[in-house]
C-alpha cells in the first residue's frame, strides 16, 4: 500500500475527506519525522516504535573492484512493533 491508496483508504471509510485524510497522513509523517531528527522516539499503542539508530564507521568493499573503502557512520530509523502487531501477524 502506496500513500494514495491509504489515502484512499480512509476516505473510503467515511471519517474524513480524501484531502483531510491527505492532510492528517502528511501532518503525522511530519511530526514523527521532527521528532526522529531531535533523537527522540515515537511509540505509537498498538503500533510500534519509531526510534533513530545511529551505524558506526566501518570497513567495507566494493564489489566490483575489490578495494577497500570506509563507509562513514550514519543515522537510519528502526521500527519496532508493538506485541499486539506482532501477534496479530503471527496468527
Amino acid at each position: 500500500m502506496n500513500k494514495n491508496e491509504l489515502v484512499s483508504a480512509i476516505a473510503e471509510k467515511g471519517v474524513l475527506s480524501r484531502r483531510d485524510a491527505e492532510a492528517a497522513i502528511d501532518e503525522a509523517i511530519e511530526i514523527i519525522k521532527a521528532e526522529l531528527l531531535k533523537g527522540e522516539t515515537v511509540k505509537i499503542s498498538g503500533f510500534g516504535i519509531f526510534a533513530r539508530k545511529e551505524r558506526a564507521a566501518r570497513k567495507g568493499t566494493n564489489p566490483s573492484t575489490g578495494d577497500k573503502i570506509d563507509i562513514a557512520a550514519s543515522y537510519s530509523v528502526n521500527f519496532k512493533p508493538s506485541k499486539n502487531l506482532k501477534e496479530e501477524l503471527n496468527k
